[in-house]
């Protein structure tokens, strides 16, 4: 199966959307080469703005110019991007409901050897906490090329995240849909859900085919909107199958997860198992074998499921 990071397929997003928008303009905390926005500095230098090591002023800039009609594109690494620069994107972005796109790279412990200091396993929880604030987490390079273009058409805050790993293509680019805000079902099943998203929506497939040999058949959502939630998909499955399994790079807390549960507990209670990082920073490794020592894979979702069954 082909493989591509998702932050190189928003690097090539960008440069498209640059053609057909003179408005997208794209921002920088001085990690273009990483974060592949060096894409679009190429092909259009004076729409690019690196403003060096500042994360706070990345935000404020954009912001400003959101106000002037443009349509900014800012990024730098997960951890900065959310945690840093958290006070300017609640207060300089989504308090007046400002028309800029939040898009850092490098989210989740698969960044690797950088370390706990620079993995983010709590970025969706603090942006899902922002009132206002759509979070998007795409599967594959596929779904990142859509959710960027989508971004493009929405109008108000937008938090798009993006991992560093290469990971597997899993939907086709002339069939594959997305809209802000629907589940996509990619397989369907019977007896357990597993709801997914970003990098674990292919060990979730993975996880399903295992299961599969032996008897068992499981639905698996790719939650690529995680705010808003698609309650309708999420209550759909509570009702026809006997549990869910979220699965997410992230912390359990405030995560894909808590959203679900969240939700259900008011409008359907059932039993929710989660799959992620449970209350512990990342520490320094290769990106695959992090995903392993923090059971972030298919056969961790498989034994949740047959516990549970």
């Amino acid at each position: 199966m082909a493989k591509k990071s998702t932050r190189k397929a928003y690097g090539e997003a960008l440069v498209e959307l640059g053609k057909i928008n003179e408005n997208v303009v794209v921002l920088d905390a001085d990690l273009s080469k990483s974060t592949q926005t060096a894409m679009f500095q190429k092909e259009f230098p004076k729409r690019h703005i690196n403003v060096g090591i500042a994360e706070a002023d990345l935000i404020g800039t954009a912001a400003g110019m959101a106000t002037c009609g443009k349509i900014p594109f800012a990024s730098t690494f997960a951890m900065f991007a959310a945690g840093r620069a958290f006070e300017q994107i609640r207060n300089t972005v989504a308090y007046p409901k400002l028309n800029v796109k939040i898009a850092p790279t490098h989210a989740g412990i698969s960044v690797g050897e950088d370390g706990g200091s620079h993995q983010s396993v709590e970025d969706i929880a603090l942006m899902r906490a922002i009132p206002g604030m759509v979070v998007l987490s795409p599967a594959d390079a596929v779904e990142t090329r859509k959710m960027v273009h989508a971004a493009v058409d929405y109008e108000g805050p937008v938090y798009l995240r993006l991992g560093r790993l290469d990971v597997p293509v899993l939907f086709d680019e002339e069939t594959y849909d997305f809209q802000i805000g629907v589940i996509n079902t990619a397989k369907e099943g019977a007896d357990v859900t597993v709801a997914a998203t970003g990098i674990l929506v292919a060990e979730a497939m993975r996880a399903a085919e295992i299961l599969a040999e032996e008897g068992v058949s499981v639905r698996v959502l790719n939650v690529g909107t995680i705010k808003p939630l698609d309650g309708e998909a999420i209550l759909k499955a509570a009702q026809e199958t006997k549990f869910i399994v979220t699965a997410e790079e992230h912390s359990v807390i405030g995560g894909l997860g808590s959203a679900i549960s969240e939700f259900l507990s008011e409008v359907h209670p059932t039993k929710v198992k989660k799959v992620g990082i449970y209350d512990k920073f990342g520490q320094s490794g290769k990106g695959a074998e992090l995903l392993v020592k923090y059971e972030l894979t298919a056969e961790k979702i498989v034994s949740v499921i047959k516990e549970n069954l």
